[in-house]
């Protein structure tokens, strides 16, 4: 998983420290518990981004989904861009990774969306019907310094977004009704299907 923040040397040169703080906001509280719950092995960080590694693409996906997601009721949200491949890498005893598999996922994060994400055709052979997400594909692309053609899928959680301003009456909705002190009986209308 390659990601980085959209616009990033723009919101620096507007606001040097305040940008640094709520990137560190944003590793804290979103990043680094998402990458823990889903077993992600943060290999790096940059000035405005991140490498990591997982043992398995769903789990990738999951926390790529996860990331993106715990971000879309903030209007202020620093807006991530993130690439996942599925690849083999050579790791350095440093814990550094080297490789294709890290490079076309650099590739397709400079590729997606500001809030998107970008799969290879590797992971989405790996992930289709195993993970809750519409795929896009947008077919075969050629790439940055990789020689053969990449297939790219744009990934979608399979969520209806709720206005912030509903968003608590819709969670109330779901929420179980108490029960009350005496019996009670609900009678609910029945539809002829015939």
């Amino acid at each position: 998983m390659a990601a980085d923040v959209a616009g990033f040397s723009a919101l620096m040169e507007r606001d040097e420290e305040g940008t640094y703080s709520r990137i560190g906001s944003l590793r804290r509280e979103i990043i680094g518990p998402h990458l823990s719950e889903h077993q992600g092995r943060l290999i790096k960080t940059t000035g405005d981004g991140f490498l990591a590694e997982f043992a398995s693409p769903i789990a990738a996906l999951r926390c790529a989904l996860a990331i993106q997601g715990a971000q879309l009721d903030d209007p202020n949200a620093l807006r991530l861009r993130i690439g996942l491949n599925l690849g083999d890498v050579i790791i350095e005893e440093s814990g550094d990774v080297y490789g294709e598999g890290v490079n076309v996922a650099a590739r397709l994060e400079s590729l997606a969306d500001p809030g998107g994400i970008l799969i290879s055709g590797k992971i989405h052979s790996e992930v289709e019907g195993k993970v809750t997400a519409d795929f896009e594909d947008r077919g075969e692309q050629q790439v940055k310094n990789i020689s053969r053609p990449v297939r790219i899928y744009a990934v979608r959680a399979r969520v209806a977004t709720i206005s912030s301003s509903s968003t608590i009456a819709a969670i109330d909705k779901l929420r179980p009704l108490a029960l009350p002190d005496k019996p009670s009986i609900a009678v609910l209308p029945f539809q002829n299907m015939s």
